[in-house]
């Protein structure tokens, strides 16, 4: 049996990484959980810390939004040029398709700065997925996400004992509505759950799961057009390729609504933290 060749790297297995083919006797190199893990650029996976390519990415990410948005408004014109149209087009539609509608104008002219920032972030870090050489969407990987969303409930949560108070808090937690009558404790308790417990979850597992889902897909398919690259196979192949060109047009757009309905979310958060619990 012929085994698939693997990079240096024993992490990853990737189309163009293995000289293993259809018909030539050893099987189909399927991504799996080995296609998440990087080895360590600096330090030791082994030790209290290391510098990986996810980090890497998350990093550069950073720099390109922040740099974005430096160039665009570091000396604003009147007559905006391209790069400050583009980046005004881009914080606006957060600001009024997002914040305005979701918080209102009066409430969510201070949260504007926040939203934008994690629509643009949350963006780039899905958009390395397919960025050639980069070719891995951070969000992939669950730390990140959760980070955010961790940042998020931490706003939401206090943001609601400050405007609420510590009763008004525990009652917009609770779902409290004494009309409700002998179910209110069954109706208190799930909503405590679900508000405190399972909404930070879910918020950030949302973003994660469709993330890793798009990339294992692609990488399926990549893979598929190299491994069947072979005889007969060069007609399975074909399909195979086309498939990663539809799975890419159509990752660009998942990109985004998961970008989009991240920061969407934010804002109800933070709308159901500043409405007054009747």
């Amino acid at each position: 049996m012929k085994e698939p060749a693997v990079s240096a790297d024993p992490t990853q297995v990737l189309a163009f990484e293995t000289d293993c083919h259809l018909f030539d006797g050893c099987g189909f190199p399927a991504p799996g959980l080995h296609s998440f893990l990087f080895e360590p650029l600096l330090g030791d996976a082994d030790g209290n810390s290391y510098f990986n390519k996810t980090m890497l990415l998350a990093l550069l990410g950073s720099v390109i939004v922040v740099g974005f948005f430096w160039a665009a408004f570091a000396r604003p014109k009147v007559v905006p040029g391209k790069l400050q149209m583009v980046a005004e087009a881009g914080y606006d539609f957060i600001r009024r398709g997002v914040v305005y509608e979701t918080i209102g104008k009066k409430e969510g002219e201070k949260y504007v700065p926040l939203i934008v920032s994690l629509f643009f972030f949350v963006w780039m870090m899905n958009l390395w997925s397919i960025i050639p050489i980069a070719q891995f969407p951070v969000t992939a990987i669950i730390s990140y996400p959760a980070v955010l969303a961790g940042i998020v409930y931490i706003l939401w949560v206090s943001l609601t004992f400050k405007r609420q108070g510590f009763v008004g808090a525990w009652k917009n937690f609770t779902g409290y509505d004494k009309s409700l009558g002998g179910v209110l404790p069954l109706s208190m308790t799930i909503e405590l759950f679900s508000n405190l417990l399972v909404r930070p979850f879910t918020h950030a597992v949302r973003l994660f799961a469709n993330m890793f889902a798009g990339h294992t897909l692609l990488l399926l398919f990549t893979i598929a057009s190299w491994y069947m690259l072979n005889g007969i196979g060069i007609a399975y192949s074909a399909v195979s390729f086309v498939m990663v060109l539809v799975m890419t047009a159509f990752e660009l757009f998942i990109q985004a609504v998961q970008a989009y309905v991240f920061v969407l979310l934010t804002c109800s958060f933070i709308q159901g933290a500043l409405a007054e619990h009747h």
